[in-house]
C-alpha cells in the first residue's frame, strides 16, 4: 500500500538549503519514492495561515518511506537542511 510522506518546511537560508534540494531527488528515487508536489503555490482554504514550504513525496510503503528518512544517504543529506530550515515530516499511510 503506498504512503505519502507530508513536509512543512520554513527555510531561513536559501542558498544553503538550494544544496540540500539538489541532493535529495536521488536518494528519494533510490527508495522508490516520487514527488507528487514540491514547493508550489500553496492556497490556504481553512484553517490558520502558514508560510511554508510543503512538499508531497508518494513511496510504494510505509515500510519504504521509513527505509528513504532513516537511510545513510539521507541522513547525510539532512545535515544540508541544518541550519537552512526548520519544520516536521511526516509518514503516513496511504489507503
Amino acid at each position: 500500500m503506498a504512503a505519502y510522506v507530508v513536509a512543512q518546511i520554513e527555510v531561513n537560508d536559501w542558498d544553503k538549503f538550494q544544496k540540500y534540494l539538489n541532493e535529495n531527488p536521488r536518494v528519494i528515487a533510490q527508495y522508490g519514492g516520487r514527488y507528487i508536489a514540491r514547493g508550489g503555490e500553496t492556497v490556504i482554504l481553512e484553517g490558520k495561515e502558514q508560510i511554508n514550504r510543503v512538499v508531497l513525496i508518494e513511496f510504494p510503503s510505509l515500510e519504504k518511506a521509513k527505509e528513504w528518512y532513516y537511510s545513510k544517504e539521507y541522513q547525510q543529506i539532512k545535515t544540508l537542511r541544518t541550519g537552512a530550515a526548520t519544520g516536521s515530516i511526516i509518514a503516513i499511510e496511504g489507503c
